[in-house]
């Protein structure tokens, strides 16, 4: 046997690669086992194309079911003031200690514009109008029932705030729109940031379930899958499917938990859970704007898509 064939077969027992400085070394593993990220990537993805073709469609009719459920808790809210009239007169003016005069004002003044704010946001006329006049009726309310500091209160009305701005994002058209005083921005840029806005404040619902109630099992195990989809809406990643399954989530937890139809008319807890139910639909019908719509152009799907 030559030299030259005994160092051959010495040398074949390590096969030899060349590595990215030119020299020749060892060669590694054919490819590396795909991460956690990678594998939620490519299943995220499988679920994403199935859910958008089942939901084919439904998906022209998605904005329309979302504006409609936004305001659903305000013609609830309208008609609930008129059928109880006497009631939340006496409540504002002996419990708040508000003039009876500003009473009746106030109270009339919310319902108009909640049925009127609500008509428009619903046939998409004059939307700038009818969500500002939505966003004064949560204020209002919040600070002539006295509730702007409870937390749970708080956090509710924030989300059913994000709702109405995504409303608003929704409705921008291409044409410029100057306001006196603020920087000029186009109807894309204003779009941009008033969608990421409205995407945060949508999740403050969670926090506030979180923090109220008691502690079980199942209750845990919601807030924490919750919380991680609310984390990823927030951010802008796999915002459709996060958004689908907040949707699925809190219908649920809609239906078992607010089931105010159970409960005789005139038991105290009625109008509560009735109350807490069309909240919590509202902020299903801003979810459903995000399923529509994506997360916009402030996301990490959108950065996916650029690089």
């Amino acid at each position: 046997m030559s030299i030259r064939g005994t160092a051959s077969r010495q040398f074949h027992v390590m096969p030899m690669s060349v590595n990215n400085t030119g020299r020749r070394g060892p060669s590694h593993a054919a490819s590396a086992d795909p991460s956690p990220l990678d594998m939620f990537r490519e299943q995220s993805n499988k679920i994403e194309e199935l859910v958008d073709s089942v939901s084919g469609p439904i998906r022209p009719y998605l904005p329309a079911i979302g504006r409609f459920l936004i305001v659903a808790t305000f013609i609830e809210d309208s008609v609930r003031i008129m059928s109880q009239w006497g009631d939340q007169v006496f409540y504002l003016h002996n419990y708040r200690h508000i003039p009876r005069f500003l009473v009746v004002i106030f109270l009339f003044c919310n319902v108009v514009a909640m049925l009127i704010g609500s008509f428009l946001v619903i046939t998409r006329k004059y939307t700038l109008y009818a969500v500002g006049a939505l966003l004064g009726v949560v204020v209002s309310q919040a600070i002539g029932y006295g509730l702007i500091f409870e937390p749970k209160f708080f956090l509710r009305n924030l989300s059913l705030i994000g709702g109405l701005l995504l409303v608003l994002s929704d409705s921008f058209s291409r044409r410029q729109v100057r306001f006196a005083g603020l920087p000029n921005m186009d109807e894309k840029d204003r779009q941009m940031y008033i969608q990421l806005i409205g995407r945060v404040l949508l999740i403050f619902l969670f926090l506030g379930f979180v923090i109220s109630g008691g502690w079980s099992f199942g209750r845990v195990l919601v807030s924490f899958l919750g919380l991680i989809a609310c984390s990823l809406v927030a951010v802008g990643f796999k915002t459709k499917l996060s958004a689908l399954f907040l949707v699925v989530l809190l219908s649920l937890f809609n239906v078992i938990v607010n089931h105010y139809w159970t409960y005789p008319s005139n038991h105290p807890n009625r109008d509560f859970l009735k109350y807490e139910y069309f909240q919590t639909l509202s902020i299903v019908g801003g979810l459903i704007l995000v399923v529509n719509a994506g997360a916009g152009k402030i996301s990490i799907d959108e950065k996916k898509k650029i690089y």
